[in-house]
């Protein structure tokens, strides 16, 4: 019991890991981490949740959800940029949490991390999916309902489109990063311009009468859930929460970034103030153009919106970007996610083979990994269940890593370089930013808080029984 825990609290040498991830290529820069991030946040969540939320939650009111949210996100943000700043290891929270308040820290915080991205890979597939049925569907094409969704969802055996996409992008990021940047470069440039045309042609087809009331009286759910009042724009917070976890993503490819103290700060919080932005704006068109109950269990409300508001053809063609843009978010994930098992694989908390990489300095063995759990997930859970389970994981991790600050600052310039980007009106946002992921997480369904208690026993069990033993230092 005593070396367990003297294991548990020790704290990983930053120079160690620096040396660890030397074999990693520096090549992506500001505007690569931009994309990055723009291409992961704006992703399959701008086309479905404004719509979902609003017609399960908050009604009009779902634009305060997402603006609250994004202040959450926002304090965080400031965090990672710091984090990121001063320690730029492949791994995001992971390594962190392991330099600065030990190995059995860091590992919680990793593998709920791991959680959001094996379920979030599914997520995104599965969000794509959703938009491409309904593309094919407006012209008249339908997919067999068996090849159309999950396992025991509606007839299903499993989501081919899904599959097809993952395996996909698995196979141009085992090519390398430097052609995976450029294609999400160019798609997220793609894709914010269709988002923009949405918002001009919706702005012609807003009924102001839609937004009121604005906030809806108050009721429960046949579920159980809150919808209406402060309570149903609270549950809208933690339920779209995940639409702003994508800047993890960038935190967790550090290890291949060129000046990461600068480039770091600028990628995170960029790309989020980005997103806050079209996030926001989607959201108050879409509710203006139709009543938000006309959005209830729409996986497609952007398409389907234009499409019954006489705008078919660019419904069509805004959707088809959509189909496409969503290739950027799964890249962003799978990037994301496979470093981190990689660095899992680095330290010997799983097996070596996953921290190996090949000639070219990718990690492709993590890769592989991410990508069958990730098919496995997406065959079996549906859309709306994801959702929350992201979020879940993602939260604990941003807990981790706003407390983190606390113990970070009086090692910066000793052990730990000093950062060239500091968290402002310290110490008191580092303490917002962990009670606004805890109120946020409190929000989560009954359901989703389980799933998370579960997956944080099996990973104890794991750490104990293979990771507290194999680490290396």
């Amino acid at each position: 019991m005593h070396n367990f825990i003297k294991n548990f609290i020790k704290k990983e040498n930053p120079a160690i890991y620096e040396d660890k991830d030397s074999h990693l290529t520096r090549t992506l820069v500001v505007k690569d981490f931009l994309a990055l991030g723009v291409g992961t946040i704006v992703s399959t969540s701008i086309f479905t949740l404004p719509g979902v939320v609003a017609a399960q939650h908050a009604g009009p009111a779902v634009v305060l959800s997402f603006l609250a949210a994004a202040v959450v996100a926002g304090l965080v943000a400031f965090a990672y940029a710091e984090m990121a700043s001063a320690m730029p290891f492949a791994g995001s929270a992971y390594s962190w949490i392991n330099v600065i308040l030990g190995k059995g820290f860091g590992w919680v915080a990793g593998w709920a991390l791991l959680a959001e991205y094996f379920i979030a890979v599914a997520f995104v597939a599965s969000g794509l999916s959703a938009n491409f049925r309904g593309l094919l569907s407006s012209i008249g094409i339908q997919i067999p309902k068996q090849l159309a969704n999950p396992l025991g969802t509606n007839g299903g055996i499993i989501d081919i489109t899904a599959l097809i996409v993952v395996i996909a992008v698995a196979l141009l990021l085992a090519h390398g990063t430097t052609g995976a940047a450029r294609i999400e470069n160019a798609l997220v440039v793609l894709k914010v311009v269709a988002i923009l045309v949405f918002i001009i042609v919706g702005l012609s087809a807003i009924h102001i009468q839609n937004y009121l009331p604005f906030i809806p009286k108050y009721h429960t759910n046949p579920d159980g859930t809150s919808f209406g009042g402060w309570k149903g724009i609270y549950s809208g917070i933690s339920m779209i929460f995940l639409s702003y976890i994508g800047f993890d993503s960038i935190a967790a490819n550090a290890g291949e970034a060129k000046n990461p103290e600068k480039t770091m700060p600028r990628g995170i919080l960029g790309s989020l103030i980005i997103a806050v932005i079209l996030f926001i704006a989607v959201s108050l068109v879409l509710v203006g153009m139709f009543h938000y109950t006309n959005y209830a269990n729409n996986a497609e409300p952007v398409g389907w919106a234009l499409r019954h508001a006489g705008h078919g053809v660019i419904a069509g063609v805004i959707q088809a970007i959509a189909v496409i843009g969503m290739f950027t978010a799964l890249i962003g994930m799978m990037m994301a996610g496979s470093r981190l098992l990689y660095s899992f694989g680095r330290d010997g908390m799983l097996p070596k083979w996953l921290g190996q990489v090949n000639p070219k300095g990718l990690p492709n063995h993590a890769l592989s990994l991410l990508t069958i759990i990730g098919i496995i997930i997406g065959s079996m859970f549906p859309f709306a269940f994801l959702a929350q389970l992201i979020s879940a994981g993602t939260l604990i991790a941003f807990m981790f890593v706003s407390l983190g600050i606390y113990v970070l600052r009086p090692r910066e310039g000793k052990d730990i370089a000093i950062p060239s980007f500091k968290m402002p009106l310290y110490p008191v946002l580092p303490a917002l930013a962990f009670l606004g992921s805890l109120a946020v997480f409190w929000g989560l369904d009954a359901q989703a808080k389980l799933y998370s208690l579960v997956w944080f026993i099996i990973g104890i069990i794991v750490y104990t029984f293979y990771g507290a033993r194999h680490t290396t230092d």
